[in-house]
């Protein structure tokens, strides 16, 4: 079954509608770096990218955590 990026969509939601401390919430709890890579590229699509400065160091910061080995989430 492939995974539609249901989460990134909704994350997406929340920036356009101007709610960036909900977004970066979610961000800290992203369940997959491809979720969060589908959200960088949905936010770059939108035109959204560099616009806030603390949600694009969110999604790196979140980025670099979940790629670290040591810090690997259960499903």
């Amino acid at each position: 079954m492939a995974h539609a990026h249901v989460w990134a969509g909704k994350v997406l939601a929340l920036v356009k509608a101007g709610n960036t401390a909900a977004a970066i919430a979610q961000i800290k709890v992203a369940p997959s770096v491809k979720d969060l890579l589908a959200l960088r590229k949905g936010l770059a699509d939108a035109g959204l990218a560099g616009r806030w400065r603390d949600l694009d160091a969110a999604v790196a910061d979140n980025l670099a955590a979940l790629a670290a080995p040591r810090l690997h989430r259960s499903p």
